[in-house]
């Protein structure tokens, strides 16, 4: 048995809206004995600043910033998704994981991510009615083409 083998291997699991269960699920059947499992959230900096920009554009109105509250109301959606997710895994495995979630771009922080991962899991987002590039979204071809780990694509 070589050092690898008694080693954990490191699977990171990219869980978003409408693909999270796909992911938790496969990362039940596939991955390797005794995995650490990471489960990763990426909530896009893009719509909040959108928002703030649009509330500045607003001159002179007089209330609150509604991009403050865009961004609480996503991390309480991403914090709920992430425990969901955490449930569905331990209940698979009886043991548990780590969260990490981050705010950014969303490709560019799952490829930075998962860079020192052994294994990351990510299900298709696009076109569920095609097979070909149109089932991937733009965030997930960029991490399969660009990820520095292998990377099991699964469908939701």
């Amino acid at each position: 048995m070589t050092e690898t083998d008694t080693q954990a291997r490191s699977v990171f699991i990219w869980v978003g809206e409408g693909t999270w269960r796909a992911t938790v699920d496969a990362a039940l059947d596939l991955a390797p004995a005794g995995a650490r499992f990471t489960l990763l959230h990426v909530t896009p900096a893009d719509v909040s600043g959108a928002v703030h920009g649009a509330y500045a554009g607003l001159l002179g109105r007089a209330g609150r910033d509604p991009g403050t509250r865009l961004e609480q109301m996503a991390a309480t959606s991403a914090g709920e998704l992430l425990e969901a997710a955490a449930a569905r895994l331990s209940q698979g495995l009886g043991r548990p994981c780590e969260r990490l979630e981050i705010t950014g771009r969303t490709e560019r922080a799952v490829v930075a991510a998962s860079a020192q991962a052994d294994l990351l899991i990510v299900a298709r987002d696009g076109d569920r009615e095609r097979l070909g590039p149109k089932s991937l979204g733009k965030a997930t071809r960029f991490v399969v083409d660009h990820a520095a780990c292998p990377v099991l694509l699964v469908w939701p």
